[in-house]
């Protein structure tokens, strides 16, 4: 055990978190299930994968409560001996014109999408500080580049990761650790769900790729960014969104 790699994915109890869960276990790492409130989910992922070998352990927190989000690196490093991987993927979203934006509204989104992804690194840097290594993937989206009409709290706190990203890689590049950024653009998830056949299509149809893309596609690019072979890239945003950003 003392051997494997060990990555905390947080929001990964279904959709994109659960497909990085998937294949950083499926790689040979020890694998943190973070979810908050899709217990269910996460609990079936973990059997999934510990019947089938894989190390893994799902953990309940908020990732905007900062006493919870401590814990749960302390008892990921209690028993698996360090955190070498967070991949910061919790997040929700949110629609509305900004005018009818609730300061509720406003403030939540803010919290679980950039106040997560600050406790969440700010929790794990210590052991990666003191192991000269480590990796931080955070979770932005296109919407976080290009900005989006009637999701402006949203596109702000995607917004926010990237910014932080920047600042962070700067920051702890000299202790030997990266942070970059992937901006998942319109993926098959359940979150997207609620889209007609005809939104879907209107998108799809305006990308230089014409499809919608995959979860195992965004979980492949994390991987690759938390691997060896990116060990010279930092502070960069990986847009996989079919050239919705070009």
């Amino acid at each position: 055990m003392e051997n494997k790699k060990t990555v905390i994915v947080t929001g990964a109890s279904k959709g994109i978190g659960a497909n990085i869960a998937i294949y950083f276990a499926e790689k040979g790492y020890n694998v943190v299930i973070n979810y908050n409130s899709s217990a269910e989910s996460a609990l079936l992922l973990q059997q999934s994968l510990a019947s089938n070998g894989y190390s893994v352990m799902a953990h309940k927190a908020n990732v905007t409560n900062k006493l919870e989000v401590d814990l749960m690196v302390k008892e990921t490093i209690y028993k698996f001996g360090s955190v070498d991987v967070l991949v910061n993927n919790a997040g929700i979203a949110g629609q509305g014109l900004f005018t009818e934006i609730s300061e509720f509204d406003w403030n939540n989104i803010i919290d679980v999408n950039l106040k997560g992804v600050f406790n969440c690194c700010q929790a794990v840097l210590p052991n990666m500080i003191e192991n000269k290594s480590g990796k931080i993937i955070n979770i932005s989206s296109m919407w976080g580049i290009t900005g989006a009409a009637c999701e402006a709290h949203y596109a702000a706190s995607k917004a926010g990761v990237i910014g932080l990203t920047k600042s962070l890689a700067k920051e702890v590049g000299p202790s030997g650790i990266t942070v970059n950024c992937v901006a998942p653009g319109l993926i098959d998830t359940q979150m997207n769900a609620n889209l007609s056949d005809e939104d879907k299509k209107a998108f799809t149809d305006a990308l230089p790729i014409s499809r919608m893309g995959t979860t195992t596609e965004i979980a492949k690019a994390v991987y690759y960014l938390a691997s060896e072979d990116a060990d010279y890239i930092t502070g960069q945003t990986l847009a996989i969104d079919g050239g919705m950003t070009i």
